[in-house]
């Protein structure tokens, strides 16, 4: 019996195994027949010549940083370990040819412009930074010192970022002259043993003034985010010297007391005239973990007819658009020769800067002041977390990079481009006044995004192409926040959020770049608002009534352009064209800004400067190939004489009136912490962003053209034409309403 038994039970399972298999065949069928039926035909066709913008290949980074170590009176190290005193290849990206040189090439049938690299060497061995021109590429010849063409100014050492060769160094030196001397105070005070260590994070810029190089370090528990794990202990390193034996620690931060140094602070610590943290139980409230188990699968983003755009190199297609994208890895996410219809819409759209500014009692966050792109904003764009960054069937595009390295480095799937079903219509109407009829289309729209992940903070960038011609720059922010430890008087900056944890007051702005061409490269700047004027009524003049009226203006200079944080401003910010659409009014794209951000540093600060950008929610410019980026990688460590000053792009005063514009905005948010930031801020309600819109630039909203639209109407009832789709996986099925039944075909991807 028991024989039998087994044999059945066996029978059972293979026959489970082979249906299993069969119908593991027949879906795989299925969904590869749904996924190549009837693609979506592409309006246009991908153009090798955006290779222009393309970032360098694995090659080119090769053959760069061949020919550099091949100049042997440069004396360059690539080691990843070299230290300060060393000379040092940091960096290698793409240089961006000239935009009249590119243009030339797009629209002229002109030569193509050389391909060329930006190589940054750090001079350890002579005390500052230089930038060269590398070219051409592929296998490049020369170099050429371009430091003072560019910034006017030689690049101290002291501007330069850390590297993990001075963090290798950095963090022996810790371990060394801080936690040795004081294991007695790290384990009685945060219980630190040989499973339970402290980590450094540390505080920007590094000192008071130029040249500094002194850098507040606090320390966290290693937990899930230590940077809300602090324990109220800091230390001061003065790290200027190349010669890491002359580091010495100049202050020490314990409980809310100041000493001058680690034995003065163990002095008092054992004479017990110091205020002892009490050591507490480690608790990892920042842990990410999942604390219930999954209940069932959620909503999918799905393309029941395949993708509706299309990738080639670094060129993408999506219904009327076409752009080049690139990933720098000093201020990351960039798209160039932007088009809707083959019309060109904006030359350039990039980030430029991310800055915080934080307030704390505690000495760290108290002058803490982030400059992003001081530690490169592309180089920590990681790879991406399908079903979750971005949706699980999105295109996924590979990046590398050259930045404190010791060769090109890839990063997989750190781009991703989907096109986003926004759950609602892009217009629509219904009406049910003398007749009964339908008109709508769904939104949907191109998504080209990246997150980039420095430090604590993680930013989403999206750049988003509507079809009615509209493009979207937007952030949110999430990840941990920087915390510090409660002292007396914390509560001035924050609100407490965790045992002993105050979640310190910030600000967020971010910094973007809209070259637009509107029609050409010769543009306007307009403003537009309303105003209330009392009018005699024409049907009965002795009645008067209080009417909106039109109220335009065009700006003429930079400085007129440069439009403060603060200040009344127009609601309608235009880049205009000379030429008119068919109703007679100059074709323009709208810069629809918007941002909840906090107040700008004060400019008597001697940091300002580094960051003066933010004084303007909006500033337009003259195209200038000298003026290429609000801010620089060095700006972070040389705050005090920034050798990118924004505000002096405005001195000369430009007249911008029928010129190549670029305009320049500021958008992001101010950030109370609170205690839902635990364990992670969220990016609901967290971000900011422009919108660039038409305005008159169309004769119509150029969206009547979707093929995503559908009508109905009681006349056409009869002409409905049910439609059976095959069943395949997020296949709508046919619907019916009260007046109409028919099968509509949506746009779901």
């Amino acid at each position: 019996m028991n024989s039998l038994l087994k044999w059945c039970v066996g029978l059972l399972v293979l026959l489970s195994l082979l249906l299993n298999l069969a119908l593991i065949v027949v879906y795989s069928r299925t969904k590869s027949q749904c996924a190549a039926r009837s693609r979506h035909a592409l309006r246009g066709k991908h153009d090798a010549k955006s290779r222009v913008f393309a970032d360098l290949s694995r090659d080119e980074y090769a053959q760069v940083q061949e020919y550099m170590l091949l100049q042997k009176d440069l004396c360059i190290s690539t080691r990843q370990s070299t230290r300060p005193d060393e000379n040092f290849l940091f960096l290698i990206e793409l240089r961006v040819p000239r935009k009249a040189e590119v243009l030339t090439y797009l629209d002229a049938q002109g030569p193509a412009p050389r391909r060329e690299a930006t190589v940054v060497v750090y001079y350890g061995t002579e005390g500052y930074v230089k930038e060269y021109e590398v070219g051409p590429l592929p296998n490049p010849s020369y170099h050429r010192d371009v430091t003072r063409e560019r910034y006017g100014v030689d690049l101290p050492l002291s501007a330069r970022s850390v590297t993990i060769g001075e963090y290798i160094l950095l963090f022996q030196f810790i371990e060394d002259r801080v936690f040795s001397p004081l294991s007695t105070l790290l384990w009685e005070s945060f219980g630190v043993d040989h499973e339970h260590q402290l980590k450094p994070f540390e505080q920007m810029p590094r000192g008071l003034r130029a040249d500094d190089r002194h850098t507040w370090m606090s320390f966290c528990r290693e937990l899930s985010g230590l940077y809300i794990q602090p324990v109220g202990f800091e230390v001061l390193v003065n790290h200027r010297s190349t010669n890491a034996s002359r580091w010495r620690v100049e202050r020490v931060f314990y409980n809310g007391q100041y000493f001058d140094s680690v034995d003065a602070l163990q002095d008092a610590y054992s004479a017990g005239t110091v205020k002892k943290i009490v050591k507490t139980p480690w608790e990892d409230y920042g842990s990410l973990k999942p604390r219930t188990r999954p209940l069932q699968l959620g909503p999918q983003l799905v393309n029941p007819e395949g993708a509706r755009y299309s990738v080639s190199h670094n060129h993408i297609l999506y219904m009327d658009w076409s752009f080049a994208f690139g990933l720098s890895a000093a201020t990351g996410m960039r798209v160039f020769d932007v088009r809707f219809r083959d019309e060109r819409i904006l030359y350039e759209l990039s980030v430029q800067e991310a800055m915080s500014v934080y307030g704390s009692m505690t000495p760290g966050l108290g002058m803490t002041k982030f400059l992003d792109s001081g530690f490169g904003i592309g180089r920590f764009a990681h790879e991406l977390v399908r079903g979750v960054d971005c949706p699980y069937d999105a295109t996924y595009v590979d990046t590398y990079r050259y930045i404190d390295a010791a060769g090109p480095v890839r990063t997989p799937n750190s781009i991703c481009i989907f096109e986003l079903y926004l759950g609602q219509p892009l217009r629509r109407h219904f009406a049910d006044f003398f007749h009964n009829s339908y008109g709508g289309m769904a939104n949907s729209a191109l998504v080209f995004r990246t997150i980039t992940a420095i430090e604590n903070y993680d930013y989403m960038w999206d750049f988003v192409f509507y079809q009615t011609g509209a493009v979207e720059a937007k952030v949110h922010a999430t990840g941990y926040i920087s915390a510090s430890f409660l002292v007396q008087g914390s509560l001035r900056h924050g609100h407490q959020v965790a045992p002993n944890v105050l979640g310190n007051i910030h600000t967020h702005f971010i910094h973007l770049k809209a070259d637009l061409d509107v029609a050409g490269v010769k543009n306007m700047f307009q403003t537009k608002d309303m105003e209330y004027k009392n009018i005699s009524l024409p049907w009965a003049p002795q009645h008067y009534a209080m009417t909106p009226h039109l109220v335009e203006k065009t700006l003429t200079t930079e400085k007129e352009a440069a439009l403060r944080h603060g200040a009344k401003t127009p609601r309608y910010l235009h880049v205009s064209s000379n030429q008119t659409n068919r109703w007679g009014h100059a074709r323009s794209y709208r810069l629809q800004v918007y941002s909840f951000a906090g107040e700008h540093l004060p400019e008597s600060q001697p940091e300002e400067r580094a960051m003066s950008w933010a004084r303007y929610k909006v500033a337009v410019t003259k195209h200038k190939d000298s003026e290429r980026s609000s801010s620089s990688v060095y700006s972070q460590n040389n705050m005090w004489n920034a050798p990118v000053d924004f505000s002096s792009f405005l001195q000369d005063n430009d007249n911008i009136h029928n010129q190549d514009l670029v305009a320049w905005v500021t958008a992001g948010f101010l950030h109370i912490p609170h205690a839902e930031d635990i364990p992670n801020t969220v990016t609901v309600g967290n971000g900011g962003g422009v919108l660039l819109r038409p305005h008159n630039y169309f004769d119509e909203d150029p969206s009547i053209d979707s093929p995503t639209a559908c009508t109905w109407s009681p006349a056409r009832r009869a002409a409905v034409r049910v439609t059976v789709w095959p069943a395949c996986p997020g296949t709508p099925t046919p619907f019916s309403t009260h007046c109409f039944s028919c099968s509509v075909l949506l746009s779901l991807s």
